[in-house]
């Protein structure tokens, strides 16, 4: 089953998928959509109508190819963070990072997600709206309250086969016991005031995958994008730069080189370690204006100029597995004796001449 979506931000940007909420749609990410979009690819899909969270991890997958993603970024609301959970433990090599938000291991007990898709089939979603006002929020809607009401009108529109189905998946959901085969970069987002998936719930998540991140949000309710918005979006933001950094490096240098590097990082420098992570390759060897090559032909320029022939080495390496040539290498080098000096250049071209004859 193919999934309907919107996508936004720049064509070579950075892919990141957004799953809803139940009874949500594409419309509970708006909040985010400005600042995510300015660097991310950003696809908020509509959940189908598909009962189990294995079916619609795949279909996500398949979205992904049919985009043209071999790895992404993803971020789900509750049922999204499930799907996102179960996208770590049956499709780990398509995630870049993986956020949680108001999710949960397990929602509550089977009986009652069947119940509820019974109700649905036969009478829609109306019957849940009182209790969707109440639970979603962290203050009930206001009169006036355009963007909440939005929400719950999309929850009155929605389709009863999928918002069922979905029922269903969420009955046959429990990963408690397989937390720490999660291995992606993961954030755990949890609103203090969401009943549905109370803190407890967050807790249990961060505790269970091997380095994942907890925040907790004052005065957010179960829909946390639109009670704390602001909160959310510098949330995302702290966390994908560190994810998408770990990612580009390890493609960049590669996995030896990263691994050392990480081996042999103490209390002393690991601060140091994650502001390169970060800043150097989550910030700018992320961003969509230069292509990896250009970049490499860059980095290796003003290693040149600085003299910092150690570095210059790993980054000849890393401008191999950007594509460039040994014979593109030898033009970027001929081209600084001109601008940097010929000392310069000498001992750039010795360097390099020494990585190029080893591999």
């Amino acid at each position: 089953m193919s999934l309907e979506f919107v996508i936004d931000g720049p064509p070579h940007g950075e892919p990141l998928v957004l799953g809803p909420s139940l009874g949500t749609t594409a419309r509970l990410w708006e909040p985010q959509l400005a600042a995510l979009a300015t660097r991310f690819r950003v696809v908020r899909f509509e959940l189908p109508a598909l009962s189990s969270m294995e079916e619609l991890a795949a279909a996500v997958v398949k979205l992904a190819d049919e985009l043209g993603f071999a790895a992404f970024h993803y971020a789900g609301v509750s049922i999204g963070g499930a799907i996102g959970a179960t996208l770590a433990l049956t499709h780990p090599s398509r995630l870049r990072s993986l956020a949680l938000v108001c999710s949960a291991a397990r929602f509550g007990e089977p009986d009652g997600w069947h119940e509820r898709a019974r109700l649905v089939r036969a009478q829609g979603t109306g019957p849940l709206a009182d209790l969707a006002r109440q639970r979603w929020f962290a203050v009930p809607p206001q009169p006036g309250d355009a963007v909440r009401e939005a929400l719950l009108a999309d929850l009155a529109a929605a389709d009863q086969q999928a918002y069922a189905a979905c029922c269903e998946a969420l009955a046959g959901f429990d990963v408690r016991d397989r937390l720490g085969e999660i291995g992606v970069p993961t954030l755990v987002l949890a609103g203090r005031d969401d009943p549905a998936t109370p803190p407890a719930q967050a807790r249990l998540l961060a505790d269970g995958i091997p380095g994942a991140t907890l925040v907790e949000l004052a005065g957010a309710g179960h829909q946390a994008t639109v009670d704390r918005p602001a909160q959310v979006t510098a949330a995302l933001l702290a966390h994908l730069p560190a994810a998408s950094g770990t990612a580009v490096r390890r493609e960049v240098l590669g996995d030896e080189h990263v691994d050392r590097a990480l081996a042999r990082t103490t209390p002393f420098t690991r601060d140091f370690q994650d502001l390169i992570t970060r800043y150097a390759w989550g910030e700018i060897w992320t961003r969509p204006g230069l292509d990896r090559r250009t970049r490499s032909c860059v980095t290796l320029t003003a290693l040149v100029a600085r003299g910092h022939l150690e570095e210059l080495a790993l980054h000849v390496r890393a401008a191999r597995r950007n594509g460039l040539s040994a014979d593109e290498i030898g033009e970027v080098l001929l081209q600084t004796a001109i601008y940097c000096g010929v000392p310069a250049a000498n001992a750039a071209f010795a360097v390099a001449q020494r990585v190029l004859e080893d591999e």
